[in-house]
């Protein structure tokens, strides 16, 4: 039994042809001159590059062991971390509602419109959480209000995107139907619409409230609240076994938000 090669010819197989692998070296090339261009442009001191090994465990020597001495206030100022992070979710769902409901191409009032919440959700998610920070504390002073308003604004894009996207792709039959009955307008997005994105919904919500407890961590950093406050004091006083403490509290936190947002999304979705 003759083989394959045999019945259909000798020639080598090749995955691309020569004008591919040409294509696909051309832009490997691209990519690595890019590469050594941005090194290049930096200004890398390769001198403190080839000793940070032994300065991180010079640092880790320092933090060990790790002082809970200020436990108590840690845990406070977590506690307050994880009220920034709610708030701001819960803020965030209310007011991105309206804006992926005219962001999205078959539910907008008109072009108008569009290009509004387009507009929204795009500047809310090309500035930085720690930008939006900044910005809040010179407007409200430092606390936890301009921490919660920055975690907010930072989250109407993402949300708003997301559910903009789920509210294009829903099935438009149910909506005709309703428009066909003389239903009003509130009355299609409640039986039509709603049913359709409220999956899309509890899990943007959810992951958007999981996120934001990672970014509220930092805060503290530019006086925004959270226990980034704590962290920055003791990095300023080179307090480095508390600053131990607070990053191995930080660390628990961000684990435990994973357990309760994986717990969340099973028991919802």
């Amino acid at each position: 039994m003759s083989s394959i090669s045999e019945q259909f010819g000798r020639e080598d197989w090749s995955r691309h042809t020569p004008k591919e692998k040409a294509r696909r070296f051309g832009v490997f090339a691209v990519c690595a001159l890019a590469v050594f261009w941005a090194l290049g442009s930096i200004e890398i001191i390769w001198a403190w590059v080839w000793d940070s090994p032994s300065q991180m465990a010079d640092l880790f020597g320092r933090m060990y062991p790790p002082d809970a001495s200020n436990l108590g206030s840690i845990l406070r100022v977590l506690w307050e971390t994880v009220n920034i992070a709610t708030f701001a979710t819960a803020l965030a769902v209310i007011v991105s509602l309206p804006v992926a409901y005219i962001a999205a191409q078959n539910t907008t009032p008109n072009r108008g419109t569009l290009w509004l919440g387009r507009l929204i959700l795009v500047s809310s998610r090309s500035v930085n959480t720690i930008i939006w920070a900044l910005l809040f504390v010179a407007i409200f002073g430092p606390g936890i209000v301009a921490g919660v308003v920055a975690i907010m604004f930072r989250s109407i894009g993402f949300i708003g995107k997301l559910l903009g996207e789920a509210i294009e792709e829903i099935d438009t039959r149910p909506v005709e139907a309703l428009e066909a009955t003389g239903a009003s307008r509130f009355k299609v997005i409640a039986y039509a619409i709603v049913p359709q994105v409220m999956p899309t919904f509890w899990a943007v919500a959810i992951l958007r409230w999981d996120i934001n407890l990672r970014e509220s961590t930092v805060l503290g950093l530019v006086g925004a609240g959270g226990i980034g406050i704590i962290l920055q004091g003791a990095i300023d006083t080179f307090n480095w076994p508390e600053a131990a403490t607070v990053l191995l509290a930080i660390l628990a936190l961000v684990v435990l938000g994973e357990i309760v947002s994986a717990f969340l999304r099973r028991r919802i979705l």
